[in-house]
């Protein structure tokens, strides 16, 4: 079966999937984010956080994550408004110059939640760059991607 773009419609124009006569089932989706931070800055983390004047890094992170996913409609055209049933978002420092950023994010719905997984790792990792960029601006995020996503017509289960 040759696969097609779903939200191009018959006359090649965008169009929002319709979801209407899908089933409700328990989906979940996360993503990860891979992040040079540098050991300037890594070094300067106590207990797997860093108190600026703008607030603990990893804590103002995780919730613009978090507010993230919920806008992710608003952000991304096609994707349907979703009412998100949990989100939770981790990030450990991996060794002196990287982190690592995970993005989970649960649903009771007709459609998956990988936008929104993608979306927070992502934010998460802009958040942690503007909280450390006065340190120093070699911060690189290296690779967002999904690892897993589970509830739809095709699981993915990547090891982490």
């Amino acid at each position: 079966m040759k696969k097609k773009f779903t939200h191009i419609g018959a006359k090649n124009q965008a169009k929002m999937v319709d979801v209407t006569n899908k089933k409700v089932t328990k989906r979940k989706a996360t993503a990860k984010a891979t992040m040079f931070l540098g050991s300037a800055i890594i070094s300067k983390f106590n207990n797997n956080e860093l108190i600026t004047k703008k607030g603990p890094v990893f804590q103002t992170a995780i919730v613009a994550g978090i507010q993230a996913v919920k806008r992710t409609p608003d952000l991304i055209p096609m994707c349907h408004p979703l009412m998100i049933g949990a989100v939770e978002i981790d990030i450990n420092i991996t060794d002196n110059e990287h982190i690592e950023i995970l993005c989970s994010v649960s649903i009771e719905g007709k459609t998956g939640v990988e936008m929104e997984a993608l979306t927070g790792a992502s934010i998460t990792a802009l958040t942690v760059y503007d909280m450390c960029k006065s340190i120093s601006q070699k911060m690189v995020i290296k690779e967002v991607k999904l690892i897993s996503k589970s509830g739809g017509k095709s699981d993915i289960n990547e090891c982490l």
